[in-house]
């Protein structure tokens, strides 16, 4: 049965073998493992982690991908969530997760987001994303990519950039270059718990205007004399500080 890509789900299926092998290298999965797969679209990395894994789990959102997973493979070897990745409670499948998965480009962000609430519960991660956004996601200070994306999840997680796949490794072929990204989250927080909606408010009212100072951007937050107490120039702009230096502020302002 021939699926249709659906552009509301930004379905773009990876269909180069040697791709998929490089992943599930990368990946290295053991029988034993407890691994959870998003978006498993047609398939082509589900088989081969099929292979390698007691049990599977896939989070798809697509109803008639769902049923054709279904169709295809047994409850014993495979467990299907007929759900919305932004919405899944991964606490529900235990701890020492690992996930997987070629996010949707329209909604990998959020996805990101949503996943770091379940760190604690998470074992590592390895996704396929947007070229330009894993390249985000590991930039350092005083770089043209470096940005809120970077810092909330670098509070989270050690990242790394593994490899990029050409647009002609999927059908259709989208019109970005992609990049296969590792994740696993941090022993020890660099933000406190109670804290950490402070440090998220912080860090996007900073980069709200980005060619902006922090002295404007920070204005409802810091006075001149607590940029000198923190010694932090005020004329710099969000993009030169660490995450050291936004969780210095955070925790300066809650004393």
């Amino acid at each position: 049965m021939r699926h249709i890509p659906r552009k509301r789900f930004s379905q773009n299926f990876l269909v180069d073998s040697q791709v998929v092998h490089n992943i599930v290298r990368a990946i290295l999965p053991l029988k034993n493992d407890l691994l959870v797969e998003i978006g498993p679209g047609l398939g082509a990395l589900t088989k081969p982690l099929l292979s390698s894994l007691n049990h599977l789990h896939v989070i798809e959102i697509d109803r008639d991908i769902v049923a054709r997973l279904q169709q295809e493979n047994t409850v014993k070897e495979l467990t299907v969530h007929s759900s919305d990745a932004l919405k899944f409670d991964f606490f529900t499948l235990g701890t020492n997760l690992r996930v997987v998965g070629n996010l949707p480009y329209n909604i990998s962000t959020p996805i990101l987001f949503h996943l770091s609430k379940f760190s604690k519960n998470i074992c590592d991660m390895h996704f396929m994303l947007q070229k330009e956004v894993v390249d985000r996601m590991v930039a350092l200070p005083s770089t043209s990519s470096y940005g809120r994306l970077s810092i909330m999840l670098q509070s989270h997680f050690e990242m790394e950039k593994l490899f990029t796949v050409p647009p002609e490794s999927f059908l259709p072929i989208p019109k970005v270059q992609s990049a296969i990204v590792r994740m696993i989250p941090l022993k020890q927080k660099v933000v406190d718990e109670d804290k950490e909606v402070l440090f998220s408010t912080i860090v996007a009212a900073a980069f709200s205007q980005r060619r902006k100072t922090l002295r404007n951007t920070l204005q409802d937050y810091l006075k001149p004399e607590d940029f000198e107490t923190l010694k932090i120039e005020p004329r710099l702009r969000a993009e030169n500080l660490s995450i050291a230096q936004f969780v210095a502020i955070t925790n300066h302002l809650i004393g």
